[in-house]
């Protein structure tokens, strides 16, 4: 079980690491925050990946009025294959990273313990952590955003699975005939319902018929999409209609096959609120109509939509946490439950 650190030691350090920007959170051991750091721009070419980190971080400590003197550890989320235990991320596809030692490398450059693991999963060990879900400890976070995917907490610890795969539900496929999809597949959930597919089922709909707000804007995305429909456009509203039909089926397939008390949802597509959440929750509310057995797993409130924040970050400083107490055990609290 995670709690609560005690009061003292030095600063952990927290990295959200995406295809479009690295955002940086720094916190006491009492988990106060004392800085913030987001970098706007991709993390780039894998020789650079310790460079550009670390000067993030150090840009983040900065910001809290620190340097790395005062820190004890340092967790990073990285989307794709992560060996935790190597500290290696053996694939990550939107990065063009392939079996780069990150952690060992970036923990040389910094003399600091640096933890390492899918952005995912670190995010849904920070909501185990900081208990945001309250009491439940049979969740999933599901992350919605440029991919798909779903990080998974079973008896009050993350689920990894033995090949770090647990939760890759964004690689599900849904419709046989769809788009080819970067992992060899077609009709993946991601390549239909993740924030470019948003977008280009937009501009397939606008190709077809132009009557739509959307037809103004340039360069069209996911959020441009739940905009117009929170303002009542048809076009995007069909589309709001169609994702939110298909990422039912991902909160019912989780829910069945996890036995889990709530799915978590967030990322960068969530961050549309109400727009993007209500097409969701009719299309649950649909399956609950159709099967009793839907509406034992499918209880209300099954569905939390996060608040828009640090969800990744905070997961970084959960790892950190738990490299901290690994390394001293006096540093900070207790070390976090995973496994």
């Amino acid at each position: 079980m995670s709690t609560v650190p005690r009061p003292g030691g030095g600063l952990l350090v927290g990295v959200d690491v995406g295809g479009s920007k690295i955002a940086v959170l720094v916190t006491d051991s009492a988990l106060a925050v004392r800085g913030r750091y987001a970098l706007p721009t991709n993390v780039g070419a894998p020789d650079r990946a310790v460079e550009v980190i670390g000067a993030a971080i150090g840009a983040a400590l900065d910001d809290a009025g620190a340097d790395l003197g005062s820190v004890v550890a340092v967790g990073i989320g990285v989307p794709g294959r992560v060996d935790p235990l190597a500290g290696s991320v053996s694939q990550a596809v939107n990065l063009g990273w392939h079996d780069l030692p990150l952690g060992p490398a970036l923990s040389a450059a910094l003399g600091v313990p640096v933890s390492l693991e899918n952005d995912v999963r670190a995010a849904a060990l920070g909501l185990l952590d900081r208990r945001i879900l309250g009491d439940v400890e049979d969740f999933a976070y599901l992350s919605i955003g440029t991919g798909i995917s779903a990080g998974i907490v079973l008896d009050g610890r993350l689920r990894r699975g033995p090949r770090g795969m647990a939760g890759e539900i964004g690689h599900i496929v849904v419709d046989a005939s769809g788009p080819a999809c970067p992992c060899g597949l077609r009709g993946c959930l991601e390549t239909l319902a993740a924030g470019p597919a948003i977008a280009r089922r937009a501009a397939e709909a606008l190709a077809a018929d132009g009557r739509s707000s959307l037809a103004r804007v340039s360069h069209l995305d996911a959020a441009d999409v739940y905009e117009a429909a929170a303002g009542g456009d048809a076009l995007a509203i069909r589309v709001a209609d169609e994702v939110g039909t298909l990422l039912a089926r991902a909160v019912h397939l989780l829910a069945m096959a996890y036995d889990i008390e709530v799915v978590a949802v967030g990322g960068g597509v969530a961050r549309a609120r109400d727009a993007f959440l209500d097409p969701l929750l009719r299309a649950l509310d649909r399956i609950r109509d159709d099967s009793p057995l839907a509406r034992q797993v499918l209880v209300p409130g099954v569905v939390h939509l996060l608040p828009a924040g640090d969800t990744g970050a905070w997961g970084g400083i959960a790892l950190a946490r738990s490299a901290a107490a690994m390394a001293s055990p006096t540093a900070v609290g207790t070390e976090v439950a995973d496994g």
